[in-house]
């Protein structure tokens, strides 16, 4: 009973299945012929309607305009650029606190780091380069706004997001205007504050190193600091270096008023610590000797033969006939052991220097969030602005002389090659004046003996 039921059933849906099937496809056709022969009949009459039709849709066009106009919903205007974050920018930091920041002295030195009596005296240099005319479509950014805006850039290193809800503009602006006004200090300062050295400058600051320091016949501290980077595109590891983050090489020399005489910028520090020296321009200077050095004179006090003019600098640096270096720490006697000392004594300035100019300009501090074109920029204009405040502002608190447990003195570095020889010389010719009773001092030896 139940197979024949199957049987009925299997039937039953084959012929519901494919019975259609068959009528679908022979309906087809005659479907197709049906509506062939009523589409002239359906043209002719749409085109005998229209003349009736259009008449009727102008008649009731100013009917319909304004009831569509009510209907729809207001569309929201779409600008190029986004919405101020505030209303007006006379609610900015600048509107709102510049009168104030100058009645209170001490805020406007923590919000700029500049006093009011120095900020005038820059924005006057600088104010024909900030100087733009007014437009019929907007209103331009003053000399003090800009000028104040990259201050604060400079001594906080604030991103350009965060400046944006100070000052009120947007980041694309206030990027311009940071680049714009960091190249317009340097151009305007450079010449007054870091001016290419002359034989008066070279005499000012050997008498400075040898009253502050008592290094005769010194010239300037060298060295370098490396500021950290974000990676530019298509750079490969030129930016790497062995501290596992990406930097560039401020490569300076100092004098002993903890000021800035020359600068070299730019250096990639993919490379040991001990060829970006070399590799830097101020290094090549120093060592192909193209410079205008005062010529040599006998060391004061001194009966021996004349000694040259040098440059002090730590062991990243190749010793040569104009440039010094500490002994390496192996095996030292005593007399090299005091030339490492008064030597290191000199050449804390320039490490005192990059101290001083971080903590003012902290934007040299953190990671440059910048393009690779536009950090040397920014990098001379914080030199420029430390030499600056310097001068005008006086300088900050003295700096103590070296604990008495520091070593002075490394490791030699295998990557410079040998000395030449007029540079061992003249090195161990400063060694016997320091330990000589002409040339010593009365503390160097407790030094050495960690009892001061």
């Amino acid at each position: 009973m139940n197979s024949k039921l199957n049987n009925v059933l299997l039937c039953w849906l084959i012929s519901r299945r494919f019975g259609e099937r068959r009528w679908m496809m022979e309906e087809e056709p005659r479907r197709r012929r049906r509506k062939l022969k009523e589409e002239p009949q359906r043209r002719r009459r749409i085109l005998e309607e229209e003349p009736q039709r259009t008449p009727r849709i102008l008649e009731e066009e100013p009917q319909r305009a304004p009831r569509v106009m009510e209907e729809e919903p207001q569309r929201t205007r779409r600008v190029c650029a986004p919405p101020p974050v505030a209303p007006p920018s006379d609610n900015g930091h600048f509107q709102s606190l510049f009168s104030d920041l100058r009645r209170h002295p001490d805020r406007f030195i923590a919000f700029s780091r500049l006093s009011v009596g120095t900020f005038d005296v820059l924005l006057a240099a600088v104010r024909s380069d900030l100087t733009y005319r007014d437009t019929s479509m907007t209103r331009s950014i003053s000399a003090e706004e800009r000028l104040l805006m990259t201050l604060r850039f400079l001594s906080t290193g604030n991103s350009f997001a965060l400046l944006r809800f100070e000052f009120l503009l947007e980041i694309s602006t206030i990027s311009n205007i940071v680049h714009r006004t960091c190249e317009a200090i340097w151009n305007r300062l450079q010449p007054e504050v870091m001016p290419p050295p002359t034989a008066a400058r070279w005499s000012e600051i050997a008498d400075g190193f040898r009253s502050t320091a008592q290094f005769p016949h010194c010239l300037g501290a060298l060295g370098g600091k490396h500021i950290s980077v974000w990676k530019p595109p298509r750079s490969g590891s030129r930016y790497h270096r062995s501290k596992q983050y990406l930097s560039v090489v401020l490569s300076a020399l100092a004098d002993s008023n903890y000021q800035f005489v020359m600068v070299d910028i730019g250096t990639h520090s993919n490379m040991a610590d001990a060829r970006v020296s070399m590799a830097s321009r101020m290094g090549q200077l120093l060592q192909s000797q193209q410079h205008f050095f005062p010529p040599p004179r006998k060391l004061p006090r001194s009966a021996g033969p004349p000694a040259p003019f040098v440059v002090v600098a730590d062991e990243g640096f190749k010793l040569s006939q104009h440039l010094l270096r500490p002994f390496p720490r192996r095996g030292l006697k005593k007399k090299r052991r005091v030339f490492n000392y008064r030597l290191t004594r000199a050449r804390r300035f320039v490490e005192c220097a990059f101290g001083m100019l971080v903590a003012k300009w902290r934007v040299v501090q953190g990671t440059l969030q910048l393009d690779r074109e536009k950090v040397p920029a920014i990098i001379q204009a914080c030199v420029v602005l430390h030499n600056f405040s310097r001068l005008h502002d006086g300088p900050c608190d003295p700096v103590v002389d070296p604990p008495p447990n520091m070593a002075f003195g490394s490791e030699d570095c295998p990557l410079l090659g040998r000395a030449p020889e007029s540079g061992l010389r003249i090195r161990e010719q400063f060694a016997d004046y320091f330990s000589s009773p002409v040339g010593s001092v009365p503390w160097q030896n407790e030094c050495l003996q960690g009892r001061r």
